[in-house]
C-alpha cells in the first residue's frame, strides 16, 4: 500500500446526533453527501466521517465492545501557542472535555488535549519544528 495519503478518518460514535452537533459547533461544515446514518466533513485533504459505533463495528466485522482508550489520538496543528489555548477553549465551550491543559511539551512544542463527546482524543499542538504551509498542511522535515 503506497503511503501517499490518508484519505478518510471514520469515528464510531455512541450518539451520532450529538457528535454532529459537536463538530458543527467547532465550525466544521457537513457535506451534502451526508446521510441520516453517517456524517461527512471535508478536513483539508482528508474526508472525516462520523458513523455509529455499532454500525462501524458491523461494517468491519468486529465487536463494538472495547476499552475507553482507543489507542490513538487525532491531532490538529496550529501556528502559535495562543492558537493552542484558543482551540482548546473552543472545544470545551462546545462540549468537549479538557484532558490536558495547554502547556510546554518536553520536546519543545506546546500542546494540550481534549476529548470529543465519545472520548476520542484530540491533541492541539504548536510544533515549531514542523511548520504549517500556506495551505494549512504540516510540513515534516525531509530526509
Amino acid at each position: 500500500m503506497p503511503n501517499k495519503i490518508v484519505s478518510f478518518v471514520t469515528l464510531g460514535v455512541t450518539d451520532l446526533d450529538r457528535s454532529r452537533r459537536f463538530y458543527k459547533a467547532l465550525g466544521w461544515t457537513e457535506s451534502s453527501g451526508s446521510q441520516a446514518e453517517v456524517a461527512f466533513f471535508q478536513v483539508g485533504s482528508i474526508a472525516f466521517a462520523l458513523f455509529s459505533r455499532e454500525s462501524l463495528a458491523d461494517d468491519a466485522n468486529v465487536s463494538p465492545e472495547g476499552s475507553r482508550f482507543p489507542g490513538f489520538a487525532l491531532a490538529h496543528n496550529v501556528t502559535s501557542e495562543a492558537d493552542v489555548e484558543a482551540t482548546l477553549l473552543e472545544a470545551v465551550t462546545v462540549g468537549g472535555r479538557l484532558l490536558r491543559p495547554a502547556e510546554k511539551a518536553p520536546w519543545g512544542g506546546f500542546r494540550g488535549y481534549f476529548a470529543d463527546p465519545d472520548g476520542f482524543l484530540w491533541e492541539v499542538c504548536y510544533n515549531p519544528f514542523f511548520p504549517i504551509d500556506e495551505q494549512g498542511f504540516v510540513q515534516l522535515p525531509k530526509l
